[in-house]
């Protein structure tokens, strides 16, 4: 092995680099389309879902309004419907405080016409009878004289006589025969009893204008209500629809502005990616004519009659360069064994020890592997260069897929919260349902229920309207015949019924 061309050596170290710089470029080239096709899918991704983002956001901001306007309307008109509703049942409560008023006075006032016609009625039976004397002297006399005394000043002469007559002590010459104060009372009580008839009349009509008024404005009270919890409800969803717009509005622009920061650093990334890749193919194709270019050179037919005339032997190689060469080679060992101590671990290292292999095989002409040392160092230092780029890129990329991490998790649990509320809401809903249905249920059965009782009590009231009538004809049959006794005058002689063939012989033969 000490014999061996060092020429040789080195040609096969060179060939052993070149291959595997090929092999790098190969894999190089490869990672970088991958990394493109990364860009493209990502960003055409990115691209549509900020496209998709801006027109959800644009939509939004309409939609966010147009709610707003509603909810405003909404409880303008609901503002509205409780005024309304307060005014009705205000208009009501007047209503049935001046209804309670009038039927007060209208008590009243029957009641006094009542009194006093009463006392006429017994006054003029009193003096047909003859009895003025001690009319004059009861109670009914005295309620005649405090009701014609109140009006005294509008009393026509008839009533001034009357008052006369009562107020005088000298009833028991009034003459019935004559006939004057009974033929006024009596004119007063006709007036007093078309009087009451008008005030009944009017009273009737006075309790149905108010229950026609207290029927329509519950009509509409009820409307008004029905109206009031179908806007409450309008505004409630109004609300919920709006906040919820608002957030998503919200978490839309946020994902917005971090998806074009990604876009953005990814565009930048992926140029810069590109110009680095490159920069390093063109490195690699220079270091591949370099490799190939040394190897021609060496492998040349003058090279070697060159190389065997300068190097005759093994032994006078050794004793010619035994003082430099040494020198020189542990030399370049010292560097060889620092450049490995700088290697970063899992960094490729077979070019050194193809290097230090060279320079144990003690030969001489060792200028060329001196340049490519040389040249090995700056591709070394590229390489370094290279690789702290990647790990600031790598860095980074972490950071913002870190970013995209915690952004995807915030909308996860966003979504989780809503889909949980959602659910409680359809629970909600189901049982409100499920409760209507039993009221609806429980409403069918009290409705048969009280159908029932309804057909009950008419199949009662039937009943009894046939007593009644068939009693009514008893008391009427009863009382034509006291009449027959006490007023013959008033009697009714039943009809006469007609006899058959055969009652009509009974009859004749006796």
């Amino acid at each position: 092995e000490l014999r061996a061309n060092p020429i040789r050596k080195v040609v096969t170290m060179l060939q052993a680099m070149q291959t595997k710089v090929t092999e790098e470029a190969k894999k190089a080239d490869e990672l970088f389309e991958k990394y493109q096709c990364y860009c493209k899918t990502s960003g055409g991704d990115l691209a549509a879902g900020i496209e998709a983002g801006e027109s959800k956001i644009a939509e939004l901001g309409p939609s966010i309004e147009a709610s707003i306007s509603k909810k405003d309307q909404t409880e303008k008109d609901l503002k509205g419907h409780q005024e309304d509703r307060s005014k009705a049942n205000g208009a009501m409560k007047e209503a049935t405080a001046i209804r309670e008023k009038e039927k007060a006075a209208f008590d009243k006032e029957l009641g006094e016409s009542k009194t006093n016609y009463n006392a006429i009625v017994k006054g003029i039976g009193a003096l047909e009878q003859g009895m003025a004397a001690s009319f004059l002297q009861s109670s009914a006399a005295s309620l005649l004289r405090a009701f014609l005394s109140k009006s005294q000043a509008d009393l026509d002469e008839d009533h001034q006589e009357v008052l006369s007559f009562l107020s005088s002590e000298q009833g028991s010459e009034y003459a019935p025969q004559s006939g004057e104060i009974v033929g006024i009372l009596k004119s007063m009580k006709d007036e007093m009893y078309a009087d009451q008839k008008d005030m009944i009349a009017t009273e009737e009509a006075a309790v149905k204008t108010y229950d026609d008024l207290m029927k329509a404005k519950k009509k509409e009270v009820g409307a008004l209500s029905k109206a009031i919890e179908e806007k409450l409800d309008r505004v409630g969803r109004l609300g919920v629809e709006i906040a919820s717009m608002k957030n998503d509005l919200g978490d839309s622009s946020e994902a917005l502005l971090e998806d074009k920061a990604f876009l953005k650093d990814l565009e930048k990334n992926c140029a810069s990616k590109a110009a680095v890749h490159e920069e390093e193919k063109k490195m690699r194709a220079q270091e591949i004519v370099a490799l190939a270019d040394t190897i021609k050179i060496l492998n040349d037919d003058d090279a070697l009659d060159i190389f065997k005339k300068t190097l005759p032997s093994a032994i006078a190689s050794f004793l010619q360069m035994q003082t430099t060469a040494s020198a020189m080679r542990a030399q370049a060992k010292v560097l060889l064994a620092k450049a490995r101590s700088r290697a970063h671990p899992g960094q490729p290292a077979q070019r050194l020890d193809f290097i230090s292999l060279a320079l144990s095989g003690r030969k001489v002409g060792f200028d060329k592997v001196i340049k490519m040392i040389d040249e090995l160092t700056a591709t070394l230092q590229t390489e370094q260069d290279s690789d702290d780029h990647k790990k600031e890129y790598c860095a980074e990329q972490f950071d913002q897929s870190d970013d995209k991490k915690k952004s995807l998790q915030r909308s996860l649990d966003d979504l989780a919260t809503f889909i949980a509320e959602t659910k409680e809401g359809i629970a909600t809903t189901a049982e409100e349902i499920k409760a209507l249905q039993d009221g609806i249920a429980a409403l069918d059965k009290s409705v048969a229920e009280a159908t029932e009782q309804r057909k009950e009590e008419n199949a009662e009231y039937k009943d009894l309207m046939a007593n009644n009538g068939a009693a009514k004809e008893v008391i009427l049959f009863a009382k034509n015949r006291l009449q027959k006794f006490y007023n013959p005058k008033m009697y009714k002689a039943p009809p006469k019924a007609e006899l058959s063939k055969e009652d009509r012989i009974f009859v004749n033969n006796g």
